[in-house]
């Protein structure tokens, strides 16, 4: 990319962007550069760095004219010079070695992190997943967007007349329902609202209304509105902050990450897609294979996944011209006085590079990944070279100094670099292979790099698929809203992954992934996780009318309660205290909680129009016969409630 060039788009979408004077609306009105509108961008969406790729997977430099017979002739004496190099450890690189042909053992460096890996800091008493959620998302982070959510959306033109101010509980309970979202899938939204007594889920309508779910998610804010107008006046200078509105809650959410973990040795750095997006001045994406969306790097623990440190690519130009974005960006995220040495970082092809591996190796990072020929560094030796041709497990090997690169011939041909694996360990793998007549399965060599490689990158997922489906039925109408669910999917994820280390640690059975999610909606929304078979109304749960004719014998009805010892009273609800969402106790029925109480029968029952415990109790009430308390489920089977006493 020349420099020059990208100054000028850069300045050219400053200008754009900077023309937006308002963003009090629901729709977002910055505006965004065109993110295809060069060779070299083109390169980055491909997954290509353009400071250290070259246009094509040729070895000789772009600048060189295929049809000048000038540069053949010094294509002959490049070629020359180059099969007679040799590298600084001794070892031979005139030409690519084979598997049979031992390499130097590498010294590595002992593995000492400046923390002990796994949780740490965590409370004494952290154990439900909504204090594991807390950890990372804190309370006083969500009392701080209900503020500015409260202030911004009383500012908003297409919330109504007025502004109803939500509470934390609301915004508790929102976040419960997104989650909710990726665990019962609808085609649409408003699907979960439906009334309908067969066909639609009750739970998101018990929680509350699809015009209140609907307010909050297109007014969700982060920021203080009056800092968001000096910042959108500086837009154009350099003292804009292009993630001014979600600074706060990204900053937290990166800092919590590394707060309560420290990554094992095995470490990786993947880019992740945040879509769908609107369009800002932000450097965003766009692929065929992917909605338009922002990039966000991320650095991961491999044994486990937790994302310990990520950052969003925010488009800016001033990058160093020499190294590029893919080594930028794993220098900012490999700190070694936070993490220490020894560690194993495993990159894919966009981040490999031998001047990104030699810097690493200078801090006592170790590192490998798949690498491009065409990356500027790879080495261009062509004697013994992996021929086109060459049967499946053929591989050939070169060291120079600390670095080694291998070519291995699978169904294509993969090309790998480390600083700290031999070239072969006589590991094998199954591959089939055409015989005469069939195709057999036969054990092939690999080389150690990649092997250690599947194994350790194939056990990373990102977190992008616990508001996945959310993000489908209703997109982002602003830029930083759809950040704010990636950075949701961080802290879920993460909040997992240090219940599931506190229970082995404690030696107890985890909950799994989609029961931990259960139970933090359930928490999250306030409602009672336990028993959650019970938690359907009495009613619903007694049988409607029996079907004698289906029936071989006769069915009986159920026997007449006798009279209760009881005098008969005057029963009404009322509530513990003036604030209903506050002191709420389990209903005595059905178990969910609730703010209304019985005043003479002196217990917690439900009183709304859709889960009516307090008449259900009193129809089949209470009643002492014999000198026993018996409860309703008596009345309709007294045989079941004496086998489940014995």
């Amino acid at each position: 990319m020349d420099p020059t060039e990208s100054n000028v788009t850069e300045n050219g979408m400053e200008t754009r962007t900077a023309s937006s004077d308002e963003d009090l609306y629901i729709c977002d009105q910055d505006s965004v550069a065109s993110s295809v509108d060069s060779t070299a961008e083109e390169m980055f969406l491909n997954g290509l760095d353009p400071v250290l790729d070259r246009p094509s997977f040729d070895i000789y430099t772009p600048e060189e004219d295929c049809d000048s017979e000038a540069n053949i002739q010094q294509r002959k004496r490049s070629r020359l010079s180059s099969t007679c190099s040799t590298g600084g450890d001794g070892v031979s690189t005139e030409r690519w070695h084979s598997s049979d042909e031992t390499d130097v053992e590498v010294l590595q460096s002992d593995f000492t992190p400046v923390q002990v890996p796994g949780p740490k800091f965590l409370p004494h008493k952290c154990s439900s997943p909504l204090q594991f959620f807390q950890l990372l998302f804190p309370k006083i982070m969500m009392q701080s967007i209900v503020g500015h959510t409260n202030v911004y959306g009383t500012k908003c033109k297409d919330v109504g007349e007025r502004w109803r101010y939500i509470s934390l509980k609301d915004l508790k309970s929102y976040i419960g329902l997104v989650i909710y979202t990726g665990l019962l899938k609808c085609s649409l939204l408003t699907e979960y609202w439906r009334e309908s007594h067969y066909f639609s889920p009750s739970f998101p309508a018990q929680v509350m209304s699809y015009e209140t779910f609907v307010t909050i998610a297109n007014t969700l804010h982060f920021s203080n509105t009056k800092e968001d107008q000096q910042n959108n006046s500086k837009k154009g200078t350099a003292a804009y902050e292009r993630l001014g509105k979600i600074l706060p809650l990204y900053q937290l959410i990166r800092e919590t990450c590394k707060t309560y973990f420290h990554p094992f040795q095995n470490i990786t750095i993947d880019e992740r897609i945040m879509a769908p997006q609107p369009r800002t001045g932000l450097n965003a994406m766009e692929n065929k294979s992917t909605d338009r969306g922002y990039k966000l790097f991320a650095l991961t623990d491999c044994t486990f996944g937790y994302t310990w440190d990520f950052f969003i690519h925010e488009g800016k130009l001033h990058e160093s011209q020499n190294v590029g974005l893919s080594y930028e960006s794993v220098m900012a995220l490999v700190d070694e006085n936070l993490l220490g040495s020894g560690y194993k970082l495993f990159v894919d092809k966009f981040y490999t590079s031998p001047t990104l591996f030699r810097d690493l190796l200078g801090k006592n990072i170790f590192a490998c990944g798949p690498v491009l020929p065409s990356r500027k560094g790879f080495p261009k030796i062509l004697v013994n070279r992996l021929s086109k041709n060459a049967p499946r497990g053929t591989m050939r090997w070169i060291r120079e100094d600390n670095l080694l690169f291998v070519e291995w011939k699978d169904s294509q041909e993969v090309q790998m670099c480390s600083t700290f694996h031999k070239a072969y360990e006589g590991d094998t793998v199954q591959r089939k292979v055409q015989g005469d007549a069939h195709r057999t399965l036969v054990e092939v060599p690999i080389p150690a790099v990649l092997l250690d490689y599947k194994r350790n990158v194939g056990t990373v997922e990102p977190s992008n698929f616990i508001t996945g489906h959310y993000r489908v039925l209703h997109k982002p109408k602003k830029w930083y809203q759809c950040v704010f669910y990636h950075l949701l999917d961080i802290a879920v994820e993460n909040a997992f992954i240090l219940h599931e280390l506190v229970a082995q640690r404690k030696k107890q059975k985890a909950l799994t992934r989609k029961s931990f999610l259960e139970t933090l909606v359930l928490e999250l929304t306030e409602m009672d996780a336990e028993n959650r078979s019970e938690c359907a109304p009495v009613s619903l749960a007694l049988p409607v009318a029996p079907i004698s004719s289906s029936l071989s014998t006769p069915v009986s009805t159920p026997p007449t309660p006798p009279e209760s010892s009881l005098p008969e009273v005057s029963h009404r609800p009322k509530h513990f205290v003036p604030d209903s969402t506050v002191g709420r106790r389990k209903c005595k029925l059905c178990q969910l909680k609730t703010p209304v109480m019985c005043v003479t029968c002196d217990v917690p029952l439900c009183f709304q129009p859709k889960r009516d415990c307090f008449n259900q109790w009193h129809e089949n009430k209470l009643f002492i016969h014999d000198g026993f308390e018996f409860e309703p489920m008596f009345v309709v089977f007294p045989l079941l409630y004496f086998l489940t006493l014995n």
